[in-house]
């Protein structure tokens, strides 16, 4: 599959991307398409349609967007509405893996795609790439059961220019003020080798091996923090299996990140 070129949209790196990842994904097929309601929702679609092979699937622009507890991730356009390939790089991963335990995947790949992208990119609990208390993107992890196998689909969200105000809940800035001549084909050629290495290695290995690297990234720990739950204390780190840790009032907590969302909380750090 050559390069795609179309209506003055980037040219994307599916060849080169193909090259580096297929030893590692036999099978890999990487596609884009100018506009889909979601790249996540886009492979899940496919995978009940018997899609089995690896596929990376950028989409230039979403209209229906997901994030994480039903939140919307909307991609950028011009003043005109049409679609800004250039701001925003939105694309998805699916693939069969082997373990059955996920925890602590997002945290895998948010590191993967910082340590890819800046060392000042700090990493959120459970699934956002931060910059100076601002969000850069996202990451969204669904799964499918098809027969005796588990398909993983991996959605990420990556900001180039700041977005419209009212694109995220969170405050949000874009990889240009860090990076400011990256393009959007520039930058999936960047993240995507190392994001297909860290899912392997987490295939075989779980989330362990990187608990430290993620520490050094994260932007909760010694924070005072509220969970969606009622819960308040102190970001603690994580642990071996991703879980996010509590100090609260009345000792060390555990957060699952199914169970609640957390969010920094203008609190005094308990001693």
């Amino acid at each position: 599959m050559s390069p795609l070129t179309n209506g003055g949209s980037p040219s994307w790196p599916v060849a080169a991307v193909v090259a580096e990842l297929e030893p590692l994904m036999p099978g890999l097929v990487v596609e884009v398409m100018p506009e889909v309601d979601s790249t996540n929702s886009e492979l899940m679609r496919r995978m009940r349609q018997g899609q089995r092979a690896p596929l990376l699937l950028v989409a230039e622009r979403q209209s229906a967007g997901r994030g994480r507890q039903g939140r919307f991730w909307l991609s950028h356009t011009d003043p005109q509405g049409k679609p800004n390939a250039h701001a925003s790089l939105t694309f998805s991963l699916s693939l069969v893996l082997q373990r059955s335990d996920l925890s602590g995947l997002s945290l895998a790949v948010g590191l993967a795609v910082a340590d890819a992208l800046h060392p000042a990119i700090g990493l959120k609990w459970p699934n956002d790439l931060w910059w100076e208390g601002q969000k850069l993107g996202g990451i969204l992890i669904e799964t499918a059961i098809q027969g005796a196998q588990r398909t993983v689909v991996i959605g990420i969200g990556l900001n180039l220019a700041h977005p419209p105000a009212s694109d995220l809940r969170n405050p949000a800035t874009g990889l240009h003020q860090l990076l400011p001549d990256v393009g959007a084909a520039e930058l999936l050629a960047r993240v995507a080798l190392p994001l297909a290495q860290a899912v392997v290695s987490f295939d075989g290995r779980g989330f362990g091996p990187s608990q430290a690297a993620f520490l050094a990234r994260d932007v909760l720990r010694g924070k005072p923090l509220i969970c969606s739950d009622g819960r308040i204390g102190t970001g603690h780190g994580v642990d071996a299996r991703g879980a996010l840790l509590l100090h609260t009032a009345t000792g060390l907590e555990t957060v699952l990140s199914d169970e609640v969302s957390v969010r920094p909380a203008p609190i005094a750090p308990l001693p």
